[in-house]
Parts: structure tokens; C-alpha cells; sequence
């Protein structure tokens, strides 16, 4: 690639692959010969310590042909024990499942779609497929498993196969439940046996690029949304090489946005008030991810009754996305754990909202409940189950310090949940 500066200034880059570290790598390099943002696993890492409360449960791969660790982890207690089932991005092998009956000892028990045994409306292979957000429902006899992954036509959307047990094997549908930009599907089950289905839609994957082209058209707009030199060559960068990203596969296209996405939510107030300002609603709209829940048959193969939005990102922290819902139900009152911000960021951590009926109103906490810190980067993506001594324990991943992005390591820890009227707190 041949990038030229405004004072004349030349370089040419070459991109050896389509990974996370490939696009890391030119994109530090662009930052030393241009002044752009640098990648994010060299941003700052927060000063405070880990909450002496969160315990490590899984800080390595247990199988070979587990490849990214425990990203989106859903924790189930059965019978004999618990069950964790995880993200495994585009690895052969999808969805890893663990058995433990101690929370200390873990076996790698499968995978819910092991190699070549993918549903057949799924991509799947590396570089090709994404299988994201699994989850693990009891519903009657039988277990549900949610989960992300992309149609044929590379949209995400999400599917559902059951089982007569939670380790499996699975039977997919054999065809989507949902199309059309979705993810992090969530399953509730209602004490009489009733499903709800919540998840996101997946707007946050539609601005970026769009952004950019905006820009490039429009680079007076730059100056007025980023504040400093450094983010406002990012945004002049990422106009320019806008054209060239849309014809990519679309985690790349994620990955040559990914320091526009940095820098917008960097300046986040301030980009909102120039897009309103220029009249660019649609942009706007956007840069709203909302997470919606309805009803699911009781057979599990549609939805039915009416959808409802139940929350969307509206506090700064979250930057420009809420997702990976999770509801539990506590003394009579729902309270629903999401995570919010950049999964690749710093600034991404766990909230949590609370309602007197399963779709809301949700009130939210005002402060994130778990966020970055010295030991862990980027907390999120939590399931809610009962501990050793039935009490509640929350289950989320987190990066090791230095680390992040598509395909890196995420350990799995928990820490103990306690309700309250005022809210929720850790125990």
C-alpha cells in the first residue's frame, strides 16, 4: 500500500495477511512515519489493581483445538456440575464446552460443532466463518443452544440446535432464527418454561465505514470532531483507504477501521454534535445499538408476539454499543448484565440494568459494575449462574495486559454477585 502525506511525505507498507496482527503491525508502523493513532494493545493500561474479589478460573487453552480461550462465556449448572460453552471466532472447531465440577478443574469436553459439522447455512473455516456468543438454555427436557455465526451471504445471524444434553451432540435447526445484522442472542426462561429471546442488533459494524467516506468528502468536518493531530490524521487516514476496506472480508474491514473507531470514541461527545450539526441522521442513528427481546415459540424455531426494544447505549461510557445481554432473575425483579464500548479497548467493561418486568423498563446502574484494570483488560460478556454455595456468581472474560482484539487469549473469572434494593454489588 503507497500512502502519501499532504507535505509530500511517502511510504509504501505491505500487508502480509488478513489477521488482527497484520493490520496491527501497518497500522504502528503508519503511526511512526505519520502520526496516527497506534494500535490498542499499546494504549494505556488502567493504574488500579484487580479487585482482590475476581478469581482467574481458566487462564490457558486446555485443548489444542481450543485456539482463543473463553470470549463470551456462558456458564451453566446442571446436575452434575457446571457446563461453560464459549466464542470460538474462526477457529475449525466451534464452540468449545467445558465440564467442571468444582469451578477449579475444567474438561474439555467437545464442541458443539466440531470440524466439518457446522449447520449448513454457516460460513465456517478460518478467514472465512465467525461462530460468536454461544449460550446454554434449559427449556423443559430439553437444552437450547443459542449462538451467533454468518449466513451464506455473510451476514451475521443467529441460530439454535438442541440437545437432550448440555454437553451435546447438537441438532440445528438447519436453518436461521434470526437474519439480518444480529448477534449475542440471550435465553430466558421464565419459571413457567416460557422463552424469550433478547439480542443486539448489530448497527455498530454500520458506521465506520460510512464515517469515513464522509470525511474524506467532507474533511472540514475532521478539525471540529477530533481534538488532537494524532486522531485527526486517523480520520483522514481511514477516509482514504474507506474504498479499498469495502471490498475486504468483514472482520478486515473491523480491523482497517478499528483506529477510526478508537478515535471516534476518544472524542465521542464531540463527533455526535458535528454529525447532528451536518445533518447526518442516519449516521446518527447508527451509532445506537439496541438490544431487543421477544418471545420464541415453544418449539424454538420463530419468534412470536410483539419485539420490544428493552435498552440501548445512552451513557458515555458505552461509546458507541451495548451488547452480550444477560438476564437474571433475583427476589422478584430482573436484572440484566451487558457489556459496553469496544470488546479491543480498554474502555470496555460490564454493566448491569434492572427491571420490575421481564421487558422493561430497565433502569441502569450509573457506573459500569466491573471495568479494566492492571491485571485484566476489558471485562466482559458475563453469564450469571449459581456458585458452590448456590449464592449468584458473575462468569466474564478479560484480556491479559498487553493483549486484545479478534483471535487473542481471553481467560475466563468470576466474582460473587450481591442484591440489593439500591442495586447490585460484588461480594
Amino acid at each position: 500500500m503507497q500512502v502519501s502525506a499532504s507535505d509530500g511525505t511517502e511510504r509504501a507498507y505491505r500487508i502480509p495477511g488478513g489477521d488482527q496482527l497484520d493490520y496491527t503491525a501497518f497500522y504502528n508502523c503508519v503511526a511512526t512515519d505519520f502520526g496516527t493513532r497506534r494500535s490498542h494493545v499499546v494504549e494505556h493500561v488502567p493504574k488500579q489493581q484487580s479487585d482482590r474479589r475476581w478469581q482467574p478460573l481458566i487462564l490457558d487453552n486446555l485443548s489444542p483445538r481450543i485456539l482463543c480461550g473463553y470470549g463470551d462465556p456462558a456458564v451453566l449448572k446442571c446436575d452434575d456440575g457446571y457446563v461453560l460453552i464459549a466464542t470460538s471466532n474462526d477457529a475449525p472447531d466451534a464452540f468449545p464446552i467445558l465440564h467442571s465440577h468444582d469451578l477449579v478443574e475444567w474438561t474439555p469436553t467437545g464442541f458443539a460443532f466440531p470440524e466439518g459439522n457446522n449447520p449448513d447455512w454457516t460460513l465456517a473455516g478460518p478467514k472465512i466463518g465467525d461462530f460468536w456468543a454461544p449460550e446454554i438454555a434449559r427449556v423443559g427436557a430439553e437444552y437450547w443452544l443459542t449462538y451467533t455465526a454468518r449466513n451464506q451471504d455473510q451476514s451475521l445471524s443467529i441460530g439454535l440446535a438442541k440437545s437432550d444434553h448440555p454437553t451435546g451432540p447438537w441438532l440445528d435447526l438447519g436453518m436461521p432464527l434470526m437474519t439480518g445484522g444480529v448477534i449475542d442472542a440471550h435465553l430466558f426462561v421464565t419459571p413457567d418454561g416460557t422463552p424469550t429471546l433478547f439480542w443486539k442488533e448489530d448497527r455498530n459494524g454500520l458506521w465506520p465505514r460510512p464515517l469515513a467516506r464522509l470525511l474524506r468528502d467532507r474533511p472540514d468536518l475532521i478539525e471540529q470532531m477530533f481534538e488532537t493531530e494524532s486522531d485527526r490524521c486517523t480520520a483522514a487516514f481511514a477516509g482514504a483507504v474507506q474504498s479499498w476496506a469495502n471490498g475486504r472480508r468483514p472482520i478486515e474491514r473491523f480491523f482497517l477501521m478499528q483506529p477510526l473507531i478508537s478515535a471516534a470514541l476518544a472524542n465521542w461527545p464531540r463527533v455526535g454534535h458535528v454529525l447532528r450539526a451536518a445533518g447526518e441522521s442516519d449516521l446518527l442513528e447508527a451509532m445506537r445499538t439496541p438490544i431487543f427481546a421477544q418471545q420464541l415459540a415453544s418449539d424454538g424455531a420463530s419468534l412470536v408476539g410483539q419485539r420490544m426494544q428493552v435498552l440501548e447505549n445512552d451513557q458515555l461510557w458505552e461509546g458507541h454499543l451495548i451488547e452480550g445481554p444477560w438476564v437474571t432473575l433475583q427476589d422478584g425483579r430482573y436484572w440484566m448484565f451487558y457489556a459496553g464500548n469496544d470488546f479491543t479497548n480498554p474502555a470496555y467493561g460490564i454493566g448491569v440494568a434492572v427491571a420490575d418486568d421481564l421487558l422493561g423498563p430497565y433502569l441502569k446502574q450509573a457506573d459500569p459494575l466491573l471495568g479494566s484494570t492492571r491485571e485484566w483488560l476489558a471485562p466482559g460478556h458475563a453469564s450469571v449462574a449459581p456458585g458452590l454455595d448456590n449464592r449468584p456468581q458473575l462468569f466474564f472474560h478479560a484480556y491479559h495486559p498487553g493483549t486484545g482484539g479478534y483471535n487473542a487469549f481471553r481467560a475466563l473469572l468470576t466474582v460473587g454477585l450481591e442484591f440489593g434494593k439500591d442495586g447490585v454489588s460484588l461480594r
